[in-house]
């Protein structure tokens, strides 16, 4: 009997295990599927907490035609797909077509999850399903398709420079920002250090003094 009862927990344990995903496999088990993707560190608190209602959704998607919810473990063997798609904090998450992720900008509690996987785990235009795909999208496919290797290769690695660029920008203005901060505050610091040290504490405590002599008085 309690070997049977190991066996069933065994079984729901492997049940509701997350697909994992790294270089070798990646391929084959995201093939023909939309994804939605946790990037983690095992280490990571969020990850942690995070982690039940992944599994939860998973195994409601598990077996699906259509969609795959899976992880990454950005530690080990997935680190490079983490690399590879631009992860640097955790847990990220992203959807869509396997080769061109897309950043998953929305809450986390299982409710959402669950329902933007509902929303979004769908076939999607791609050059594996150009029925799909409406006209204009055909056409760009069919353009990329005509270019040499190298071509694409350099089309994308410019693109890639684009974001690149956004982001570099991005944090070179957030550094003028923080600075600029610094600067106000340790500006406001002396100006209250000189508006105290020109009287203001005295003038108050005479004040006080002033005012309860009145009261005295009466």
């Amino acid at each position: 009997m309690k070997i049977a009862f190991s066996f069933l927990a065994l079984a729901a344990v492997a049940n509701a295990a997350v697909p994992s995903l790294t270089p070798e496999n990646y391929d084959s088990l995201t093939d023909g599927k939309t994804v939605f993707i946790k990037f983690f560190a095992p280490w990571c608190g969020h990850c942690k907490k995070m982690a039940p209602d992944w599994e939860k959704l998973s195994n409601e998607w598990e077996g699906n035609d259509v969609g795959l919810i899976a992880e990454v473990d950005c530690t080990t063997a997935g680190k490079p797909l983490c690399d590879a798609n631009g992860v640097k904090g955790f847990p990220t998450l992203k959807y869509g077509d396997p080769a061109a992720l897309d950043d998953y900008q929305g809450a986390r509690s299982f409710d959402a999850l669950k329902s933007f996987a509902t929303e979004n785990l769908k076939p999607i235009c791609s050059p594996s399903k150009l029925e799909l795909c409406d006209d204009e999208k055909k056409a760009e496919i069919e353009k990329y398709m005509a270019m040499s290797d190298d071509d694409l290769k350099s089309a994308i690695a410019a693109e890639e420079k684009k974001l690149e660029d956004a982001e570099e920008t991005f944090k070179a203005e957030v550094q003028k920002l923080q600075e600029k901060y610094q600067s106000l505050m340790e500006e406001k610091d002396a100006a209250a250090a000189a508006v105290k040290k020109a009287g203001l504490g005295l003038m108050k405590s005479v004040q006080g003094a002033k005012s309860k002599a009145a009261k005295d008085e009466l």
